[in-house]
């Protein structure tokens, strides 16, 4: 290990507990709270939630678990770790760095997509506080103007700069003073203010609609391969396994941590923030007779308010729900983030808050330029990139170092090793669903 992966390496968090928490954070997003509750509606309930599971598991213990090895058995980002891959192969570890580059790009890019959704989400957040949201009531027209205007070329330059500052200076101070404190602050209110929506929304008349439908199973659903393929879309994306973020929390955590302890705690709270997320918007939708017809921002910003809106104690409910979002968002962020500035920190040798500013000064650019076409920014990154970079991330962890380095990575620090099944598990089907993510992502115009 070089004296620069040292050097990242003693930046890393304090606790496992902080690194769980941290990649949860990195995992829990708007795909859970504007993309799960809608393909559960969709696709029947709990015909839909069956499936997902089975795929959560799948991703959790190999996916989840081989970017988090990767990173740590290598102390280095996505470049050095695909570098180092190759290397142990006796080839030029300069083609890996070259292919690592893709899902560091993926992250830069889908953070500067991100940025101006967390934008939108401090604007609404303000709006909520200062009653703004609950003075549009049931207007539709209304409701959708705002939002309109927010999400165009130029609309919202004060939030999303508002947005970039607060992301990077949590960033400024470090991994464990920065990162690990943010999310130890953050993820414990978001889950426990979603537990209060959900039984807020719980006593409403109507919401009970809601929960039948949540629960209900289709058999005939179950043989629809659309289903499959949606929940597999959504499990995989969910948990952020994209051959980046993940991957460079890894290298911050300590050796005598258990991978597949975190990983499946990564797996089980992602999963119950979306069931906690739907047990809100579903039975919210509900008590005004509503369908979630589609997902995406119109869903967050539209549909919702115009539902809210209609409760009693609504401006409270705005104010809780948009910090939740807020939160959501912003644990992401900074996660996309983390793996271009940790970049800089290991390729160039730059110091941390030099890193921060060399890729947020430019990266808050961007953003406001793209703000007019941040929707189709996004699909192609997600599309496209961001399962490429899983890809190869498991071909460098499962093929490249193969059998032997792999278990004895995955299983360093782990009360309960992982075997000969778990590395075919992962060679095989993971990989294999990882390309699957590729083309049918390619094919279907986006399901994650």
């Amino acid at each position: 290990m070089s004296s620069e992966d040292k050097k990242v390496r003693k930046d890393g968090f304090n606790t496992q507990l902080g690194f769980i928490i941290a990649c949860i954070g990195s995992a829990v997003g708007m795909g859970n709270l504007w993309r799960f509750p809608v393909l559960v509606s969709r696709y029947g309930g709990m015909t839909f939630l069956i499936p997902y599971v089975i795929f959560v598991v799948l991703i959790g213990t190999t996916g989840v678990a081989e970017e988090i090895a990767l990173g740590r058995s290598t102390g280095s980002g996505p470049i050095g770790a695909f570098g180092k891959a190759v290397a142990h192969a006796g080839k030029d570890s300069r083609v890996g760095k070259a292919i690592g580059y893709i899902p560091v790009a993926g992250s830069l890019a889908m953070a500067i997509g991100y940025t101006c959704v967390v934008g939108w989400i401090f604007k609404y957040f303000f709006m909520a506080l200062t009653g703004q949201v609950s003075a549009m009531g049931a207007d539709i027209d209304q409701i959708g103007g705002v939002f309109d205007s927010t999400a165009s070329a130029w609309g919202n330059n004060l939030w999303l700069v508002i947005a970039c500052m607060v992301t990077f200076l949590i960033m400024a101070f470090g991994v464990a003073g920065g990162i690990e404190k943010a999310n130890n602050f953050m993820m414990p209110l978001l889950f426990a203010m979603l537990v209060i929506l959900a039984i807020y929304v719980s006593f409403q008349p109507g919401a009970s609609g809601g929960y039948k439908y949540i629960f209900t199973v289709n058999p005939a659903g179950l043989a629809n391969p659309q289903v499959w393929i949606y929940a597999f879309g959504q499990a995989f994306f969910s948990l952020s396994v994209a051959g980046n973020g993940t991957v460079i929390y890894g290298a911050y955590l300590r050796e005598d941590e258990d991978i597949p302890f975190s990983a499946r705690n990564v797996a089980i709270f992602d999963t119950l923030a979306a069931l906690l997320a739907a047990f809100v918007i579903i039975p919210a939708m509900a008590t005004s007779g509503a369908y979630l017809s589609s997902g995406g921002p119109g869903l967050m910003f539209i549909y919702l308010v115009n539902v809210i809106n209609q409760m009693p104690g609504g401006r409270i409910v705005t104010v809780i729900f948009y910090l939740c979002v807020l939160f959501a968002g912003l644990s992401s962020l900074i996660n996309l983030y983390e793996a271009p500035v940790a970049t800089m920190q290991q390729q160039f040798r730059m110091k941390r808050v030099p890193s921060v500013l060399a890729i947020g000064i430019p990266g808050t650019l961007v953003a406001l330029c793209i703000q007019g076409i941040v929707s189709g920014w996004m699909d192609a990154v997600s599309i496209y990139i961001c399962p490429l970079g899983a890809m190869f991330a498991g071909i460098m962890f499962y093929w490249i170092f193969g059998e032997k380095y792999a278990i004895s990575a995955v299983n360093r620090g782990a009360k309960h090793p992982r075997g000969k099944k778990w590395y075919n598990t992962g060679k095989y089907l993971y990989c294999g669903l990882a390309l699957l993510a590729l083309v049918a992502g390619a094919i279907l115009g986006g399901i994650g």
